[in-house]
């Protein structure tokens, strides 16, 4: 142990445990995801491996989150999500404050894809349950959005974070075109949702290292739901002042976010 960790108060010193504990049992989970994930890709027919994929890393995913609450390292209000399971397929897009966003969204919402950086569903941690799932590498552009029309037709929904990566500038940071052009060519509706926290714990600019006070609290609302867009451009900027003006007063932290008070 290191002299910054000798030099911590009690209770900062078993944050830092709960925190290392915490980013072990994601690894665990991972490994167990991939453990099953591996013959199950192998012997299972193509659109029932998706499904079964999908439904994997949801309870998966909840798994964590709920072992997350029990150490005391996070409270979760994700309910909001659970109306969407009932509706048509639509493209989900979230503001990215933190690296858990799509952790928490995909342990609520088990028919949805996900678009991930293309090094990701190559990871020992995700590539198998991803593959298994039909996820979506973001690379190359026009495969990404063919492949992201295909499973949005077929009934999936669809999460992508429209500002492409962790938010950058307070309260969110620049809306790509993505979004509305995959919206557009499938006919399907945006569907906003707001994630707020009190914290920047993994989000741009957060060092792995740096413990976070805890608990953390994260909450995810609905917002407006926008139909087929016209003009991606144009709906681009529309979505980005919408949510600006949505966060304008939300609980989150600045960006790029700063060390956790002392």
């Amino acid at each position: 142990m290191n002299e910054h960790a000798l030099s911590q108060t009690p209770r900062a010193l078993h944050e830092t445990v709960r925190m290392h504990l915490g980013f072990l049992l994601l690894g665990l989970i991972c490994l167990m995801v991939t453990l099953l994930a591996l013959p199950l890709r192998a012997v299972l027919p193509r659109g029932q491996s998706k499904r079964t994929g999908r439904q994997l890393i949801a309870v998966a995913f909840r798994i964590y989150l709920r072992l997350l609450e029990f150490m005391g390292v996070c409270r979760f209000d994700l309910t909001a999500l659970d109306a969407l399971n009932a509706g048509p397929a639509m493209v989900i897009a979230p503001n990215h404050p933190s690296l858990l966003d799509a952790v928490m969204i995909l342990s609520r919402l088990p028919n949805s894809v996900c678009i991930m950086k293309a090094e990701l569903l190559n990871s020992v941690f995700f590539g198998a349950g991803s593959r298994l799932a039909g996820y979506i590498s973001n690379t190359p552009l026009r495969a990404m959005v063919q492949g992201a029309v295909i499973d949005l037709n077929q009934g999936s929904h669809l999460l992508l974070f429209p500002e492409g990566t962790r938010t950058t500038r307070f309260p969110v940071g620049a809306m790509q075109g993505t979004a509305g052009l995959i919206a557009k060519k499938a006919g399907a509706a945006v569907q906003t949702v707001f994630i707020e926290t009190d914290s920047g714990f993994l989000g741009k600019g957060w060092p792995v290292l740096w413990t976070p006070k805890m608990p953390i609290t994260y909450r995810i609302r609905l917002g407006k739901r926008f139909g087929p867009p016209q003009h991606t451009a144009d709906f681009a900027s529309e979505l980005e002042q919408y949510f600006q003006a949505e966060l304008a007063h939300a609980q989150l932290p600045d960006f790029p976010v700063g060390p956790p008070p002392g």
